[in-house]
Parts: structure tokens; C-alpha cells; sequence
């Protein structure tokens, strides 16, 4: 078997990981990559955490997605990465690394993934809708959030867009 990648992308609030949560299908793990930096960031997380089943294994790891994946994608299961934006972030803040190095390890990721037998949902922010950022840090982070979500949907056995609570197919 291989495996299938399905990306759901979409705004803020806009009924991502409801979707995410309700395509999951028996064992479920959630990689969760928010990290809890402020007050506010914690609440979204408790939250977060309250609307997962109990019996889902949860794993948080902010930077190494490959390694957190890499025994799980082997097994016949859900696997829900929210999200790829919060990774990004994590990345560009504690890494400082390339966007060709980015790229690299998220093409990684993704062959490991089609290797294994598990399916992955993929949440990713939709950052390229809106203006263009007035700082130089915030136009470098809209344009590689749209490189990934580019390089994922080219993966990707299946493209979901939310807007609203409506999830539109497009691949």
C-alpha cells in the first residue's frame, strides 16, 4: 500500500482542522506543531487539545516533523500534521534556515510519507489572499507558506480550500 497525502488549506478560523478531524479514520495520531509561547497561544492549544478524541495519540513537535512521522507513517492509521504554517513559523524563528533547505526537508517529509502506509492530512494556512506585507519578514514569510503549500498540493493525492466552514474540493 501507499500512502495518500490530503492537504486542507484555507484562512483563519476557516474550518480547517474540523475537517482534518472529521476525515480522520481509525488509529488517529495528531502531530501538533503550535508551540505555547504566550498566554493566548496556550489557550488555543488547551482548546485544541479538548477537541481530540481521547483515544487519539498526540505527539508536539514544533521543528522535526520527519522523525515525529517516521515510525508512524509505517503503521495503517490517520495521521493529522497541524499545521504547516505553525512549523514554518517555528522554523524561520529558531532556525533561520533557507527557503531551498525548507523545501528540501518538506520533500523529505512528503516521500516518507507516500512510502508509509498511513494517511496523512495535512493543515496549512492560506497566507496569500489578503495585502501585500508592508516588512520584508512578513512578505519573505507569505511567499514561502506559499511555495510549501504549492510543493504539498503537488504531493498530495487530494486538495481541500475552506472558506466558511465549506470545504471545497479541488484536486
Amino acid at each position: 500500500m501507499q500512502g495518500k497525502i490530503i492537504l486542507i488549506t484555507g484562512g483563519a478560523k476557516s474550518g480547517k482542522t474540523s475537517l482534518a478531524m472529521k476525515m480522520a479514520k481509525g488509529s488517529v495520531v495528531y502531530l501538533a506543531t503550535g508551540e505555547p509561547r504566550d498566554s493566548e497561544m496556550k489557550r488555543r492549544i488547551n482548546m485544541h487539545k479538548k477537541s481530540r478524541p481521547e483515544n487519539w495519540k498526540t505527539i508536539e513537535e514544533p521543528i522535526d516533523i520527519i522523525s515525529a512521522v517516521q515510525k508512524e507513517v509505517k503503521k495503517k492509521q490517520t495521521i493529522i500534521v497541524d499545521c504547516i504554517t505553525l512549523w514554518l513559523s517555528n522554523i524561520i524563528a529558531k532556525k533561520n534556515i533557507s527557503e531551498e533547505k525548507i523545501i528540501k526537508t518538506l520533500k523529505t517529509f512528503l516521500n516518507i510519507c507516500k512510502k508509509g502506509n498511513a494517511t496523512i492530512i495535512i493543515v496549512s494556512n492560506e497566507v496569500g489572499l489578503g495585502i501585500v506585507p508592508e516588512n520584508k519578514l512578513a512578505r519573505y514569510f507569505r511567499d514561502i507558506a506559499g511555495n510549501t503549500n504549492q510543493t504539498i498540493a503537488k504531493y498530495a493525492d487530494n486538495v481541500y480550500l475552506t472558506i466558511s466552514g465549506i470545504p471545497l474540493k479541488l484536486k
